[in-house]
């Protein structure tokens, strides 16, 4: 069994998107390689926003005509059994029929990060994926975005207002335009301990030889002090 040997927690950013299927696959794949190595409280992880179509029209669009123009007509299904394959392994459920509308996320990544300054970012990034591909909900909706909000425990009118706060938006239109410039090209993509960098949703028994990595590195530094 795998063991941090610092007592402090292991630094752990994501970038993902929350219309991206493959971020939903590789948070699961992560979370239970972490719960088998008993890190699951032992890592902090930091939610950190990429959007795959910034330019998507902030009421989204048709899904079957967005992957029709993205990756050809009649794609879809395809793409579709492509990725429950994956995700029956992984333990994710999509409800395909009920995921009608690509979404634009901007605001999305708004409510996590609004979220995250009181440490829940990462049950609002869990909701979030729950209400879009499992419920087929409409994230980008400023309405049904204040209500998963307020299902989530937040005060609807502050949860509102920071969905209307143009300092918050261009703080995420920021860390988007940072993870390009330092290379993220494509997400789900993982930052661990500040320095190891691990891209794509990886199966568990690859998260345990990462996990092995670092810690071993963090034991080696603790002994060269």
């Amino acid at each position: 069994m795998l063991t941090p040997s610092a007592p402090d927690k292991l630094p752990l950013a994501i970038v993902s998107d929350i219309a991206c299927p493959w971020c939903f696959i590789g948070k699961t794949r992560l979370e239970t390689a972490l719960a088998n190595h008993n890190l699951t409280e032992r890592v902090a992880i930091t939610w950190l926003p990429y959007e795959l179509n910034p330019e998507m029209p902030a009421d989204g669009m048709d899904r079957t005509a967005y992957l029709d123009a993205k990756f050809g007509p009649g794609k879809r299904r395809e793409i579709e059994l492509r990725l429950s394959e994956a995700a029956l392994e992984s333990g994710v459920t999509f409800n395909w029929a009920k995921v009608t509308k690509s979404v634009n996320t901007r605001m999305a990544h708004m409510l996590v990060a609004a979220a995250a300054t009181v440490q829940r970012g990462g049950e609002m990034t869990a909701a979030l994926f729950k209400a879009y591909w499992q419920d087929g909900r409409d994230i980008g909706d400023l309405e049904t975005l204040v209500a998963i909000a307020g299902e989530q425990g937040f005060d609807e009118q502050a949860a509102r207002d920071e969905l209307a706060n143009d300092e918050l938006r261009e703080t995420i239109i920021g860390l988007e335009a940072h993870a390009q410039k330092v290379g993220v090209t494509g997400v789900p993509f993982f930052i661990v301990d500040g320095k190891l960098a691990v891209s794509g949703a990886q199966p568990p028994e690859v998260w345990t030889q990462v996990f092995a990595q670092v810690l071993a590195g963090r034991q080696q530094g603790d002994e060269d002090e």
